[in-house]
C-alpha cells in the first residue's frame, strides 16, 4: 500500500507550495483510517524539501513516479520515499530512500546498530543503510512482480541534517553501506548522481503500480537459501515427538490454506525442543511457498536462532523472517500464511516501547495469519506483564473461529534428559509438589557451592572444554555498568566477589559471545536458550525459612522490568500482587536452573537457603 504517489513534477509542486505534509496527511487518513503522528507530519514537512532539491540537482525526469510511505505487504515496515523510472538501458528501476532527521550519530560495537538522539534520549537504532537494504531484500524476497519483472532495486539512506564524522561510513559498517550507500548533509551531489544513474527516464507509473498490486510469494532464491542453511545442521535435527508435532503442523497448514483458520497450541517444558521444531517449520513452510515468520517477545531467542541458522553473528537477509511479537498491531486479517510463536508464555497485552500500542498480542497474531503456532511453557512466565497462557490462547482462537489443535512435547533433551531433575526443581522451589524430594537416582551434575568465587571458577573450567558454560543470576543488583566495562555490578563483599552484568554491546547475542563467560547474565539474556553448564547465583529475592521457600520482590533491582507495576498492584490488591510476584520469582529461578544440558551449579547469597539446597540435593539421603 502506498500512501502518496505522484509524478516527480507534481511532488515538486506540492513541496514548493508548502502543502506536501497536508497532502500526505490527507492520503494517510483516507488509506489508514487514522491520523498520522505529529512526528511523521514534521518529517514530511522537513525531509521532503531536501529530497526535492536532490531530485532537481539530479535532473530527474518530470514523469518519473514518486511514492511516500509505501507499506511493505505482510510487514509493519513503511519505506519513506521511492522514485521509479528506467535507467539508460531501459530497465525498470526503483530507488528506495530511507530518510533520517538525525543530527549526530554515535557508533556501537553491535552489528548494524548506531546511536542517535531520538524521542528525548540517546537510543540504539538500526544503521540507515542496513534498514534500507532490508526493505529492498524484503521486497525482492516476497514481491512476485520484482522477482519476475526484471525490476532493479537500489536502496540508499539520506541523512540531510547529519554531517560526516566518519561514523556511518566507518569500515565496521561497510558491509551494509556497500549494499545501500548512506548520503549525509554535504553529499547532495553524490546522492543526485546516484539518483540520476538509476532513474533517467519516466515509466508512466508502471513500476510502482506493478509492485503495489503484485502477488506475495517467497522467492525460490530465499527458499533455496533457507533449505541450504538447515541441511546437515545438527542444531536443528528433530527426533521423537518433535517430528510428530512438526508433521502435524504441516498438515494443519494445508487445512489453513483451504480457508479454515488454524491455531496450534504446543506445550513443552525446558529442553523439549520447542525452538528446534519452530525453526524447522519456518524453513519448510517457506520452501513450500508460504509466508511464514518466527516470532518472540524476547529478542534473545530471535537473535540467537537467526545466528545459528545463518551461521554468522552478522545480520543477513533472513533477519526479515524473525519478528517481535508486537509487529502485528494493525495487521490485516490472514495477511500471512503462518506465524510461529516461540516462547509464547512471554507475550504481552500491549506492544510498543511504552506498551501503548495494540490491544492484545495473542489476538493480533491469530488475526494476522491463516495459521498460528504457539509454543508454550506456562512455568516460564517471568514478568507481571506476561499473558501467554493456554486458556488465553484457547479463548482468542475460539473468538477468531479457528480450529484449535493441542499437542505436547514431552521428551526431555536438556538436563541430561532427566524428567526427575525437572520434577525435583519444581518440588524444591515449591512450584508444585512432586515425589522427587532429593536428587537420588538422577543422572545430572548438580552442585551447591559455598563460595561464589568457587562457582565462577567451576564455570570457567567447564567453559574451556565446552565453550558453553555461563554464569547467571537473579536480577537483584542494579545494571550500572551497561556501557562501561570498568563498572562492577554484582558485588558480594563478604566473599570478595565482584563481577559485572553483561555489557550492552553484545545485546541479545550475549550468550554466544566468547567473552561473556567473564560476565553475569540474567533471565532476559538466556530465556529460551540452552548451555552445556550453567552457574546460578540465587539472590535474596528467594530465601528459605524453615521449610518454606519465601520470595520478596523488594529485593529485586528497581531496574528489573519483570516486576514493573508490582508496587501499584501491591497497593490495589496486596494478596494478588504477592501471589503473582511469588510465581514470577520462582519461575525465574526454575528457568535459570534448567538452562544447562549437562549440569547446574548453584550458590545462594543467603546461608540458610544454601544449606537447604545442599540438603535437598543430597543423593545419599
Amino acid at each position: 500500500m502506498i500512501v502518496y504517489s505522484a509524478t516527480k513534477a507534481q511532488f515538486a509542486e506540492d513541496v514548493i507550495l508548502n502543502r506536501i505534509e497536508s497532502v500526505v496527511s490527507n492520503h494517510y487518513m483516507k488509506k489508514l483510517h487514522r491520523r498520522p503522528p505529529q512526528a511523521e507530519i514534521r518529517s514530511w514537512q522537513n525531509s521532503m524539501r531536501y529530497v526535492k532539491d536532490a531530485l532537481e540537482v539530479a535532473q530527474a525526469p518530470d514523469d518519473a513516479q514518486v511514492a511516500i510511505e509505501y507499506q511493505i505487504p505482510q510487514s509493519s515496515k513503511r519505506v519513506d520515499f521511492l522514485i521509479s523510472g528506467t535507467d539508460n538501458d531501459g530497465r525498470e528501476s526503483l530507488v528506495i530512500v530511507e530518510l533520517k532527521q538525525w543530527e549526530t550519530v554515535q557508533p556501537t560495537a553491535k552489528d548494524a546498530i548506531v546511536r542517535s538522539f531520538v524521542g528525548g534520549g540517546m537510543r540504539d537504532l538500526t544503521h540507515p543503510s542496513y534498514q534500507a537494504w532490508t526493505y529492498a531484500a524484503l521486497i525482492q524476497d516476497y514481491n512476485v512482480a520484482v522477482q519476475t519483472g526484471d525490476i532493479a532495486l537500489h536502496p540508499c539512506a539520506y541523512l540531510h541534517n547529519c554531517r560526516d564524522e566518519g561514523i556511518l561510513n566507518a569500515s565496521f559498517y561497510e558491509k551494509h553501506t556497500r549494499r545501500a550507500p548512506v548520503f549525509l548533509k554535504e553529499d547532495v551531489e553524490q546522492l543526485a548522481s546516484f539518483l540520476a544513474r538509476h532513474v533517467r527516464h519516466g515509466d508512466q507509473n508502471k513500476t510502482l503500480y506493478r509492485i503495489e498490486n503484485s502477488r506475495i510469494h517467497p522467492s525460490k532464491e530465499l527458499a533455496d537459501h533457507l533449505a541450504s542453511l538447515i541441511k546437515g545442521n545438527r542444531e536443528f535435527l528433530m527426533i521423537d515427538d518433535q517430528k510428530v508435532v512438526y508433521e502435524t503442523a504441516l498438515e494443519a497448514a494445508t487445512s489453513a490454506s483451504s480457508g479454515q483458520k488454524q491455531v496450534l497450541l504446543i506445550e513443552g517444558g525446558p529442553g523439549t525442543g520447542k525452538s528446534v521444531v519452530a525453526i524447522n517449520l519456518l524453513v519448510e513452510l517457506t520452501t513450500r511457498g508460504k509466508t511464514a515468520q518466527y516470532v518472540t517477545r524476547n529478542a534473545a531467542p530471535r537473535a540467537v536462532y537467526e545466528a545459528k541458522l545463518a551461521g554468522t553473528l552478522t545480520k543477513t537477509r533472513i533477519t526479515n523472517l524473525f519478528k517481535n511479537s508486537g509487529a502485528y498491531v494493525g495487521s490485516k486479517t490472514n495477511e500471512l500464511d503462518c506465524l510461529i510463536v516461540d516462547e509464547a508464555h512471554r507475550l504481552n497485552e500491549k506492544s510498543g516501547l511504552f506498551q501503548n500500542q495494540g490491544t492484545n498480542q495473542i489476538a493480533e497474531i491469530i488475526n494476522a495469519a491463516q495459521m498460528s503456532v504457539f509454543f508454550l511453557d506456562q512455568d516460564q512466565r517471568v514478568t507481571i506483564k506476561d499473558i501467554g497462557d493456554r486458556d488465553e490462547i484457547r479463548r482468542h482462537a475460539l473468538a477468531a473461529g479457528a480450529q484449535l489443535t493441542t499437542l505436547e512435547l514431552a521428551s526431555q533433551f536438556r538436563c541430561n534428559g532427566s524428567d526427575g531433575y525437572l520434577a525435583w526443581i519444581n518440588n524444591t522451589l515449591q512450584v508444585e509438589e512432586t515425589a522427587n524430594k532429593t536428587l537420588s537416582g538422577v543422572d545430572y551434575d548438580f552442585r551447591v557451592l559455598d563460595n561464589p568465587n568457587d562457582l565462577r571458577q567451576l564455570i570457567e573450567d567447564r567453559n574451556t572444554t565446552s565453550t558453553k558454560a555461563r554464569l547467571l543470576a537473579g536480577y537483584c543488583w542494579d545494571w550500572k555498568g551497561k556501557k562501561d566495562p570498568n563498572v562492577v555490578d554484582v558485588r558480594l563483599p563478604e566473599h570478595g566477589f565482584e563481577m559485572r552484568w553483561n555489557l550492552d554491546q553484545d545485546g541479545p547475542l550475549w550468550i554466544l559471545s566468547p567473552d561473556s563467560v567473564s560476565e553475569v547474565g540474567c533471565i532476559h539474556t538466556c530465556q529460551g536458550l540452552e548451555l552445556d553448564y550453567v552457574g546460578v547465583i540465587i539472590g535474596r529475592d528467594l530465601m528459605v525459612r524453615g521449610d518454606a521457600v519465601v520470595t520478596d520482590a523488594a529485593e529485586r533491582s528497581s531496574q528489573d522490568r519483570s516486576i514493573h507495576g508490582y508496587k501499584k498492584l501491591l497497593a490495589e490488591n496486596p494478596s494478588r500482587a504477592k501471589e503473582l510476584a511469588d510465581r514470577i520469582i520462582k519461575n525465574t529461578y526454575r528457568t535459570l536452573m534448567t538452562r544447562g544440558q549437562k549440569g547446574c551449579y548453584v550458590f545462594c547469597v543467603d546461608e540458610e537457603t544454601n544449606a537447604y539446597f545442599k540438603r535437598v540435593s543430597d543423593r545419599s539421603a
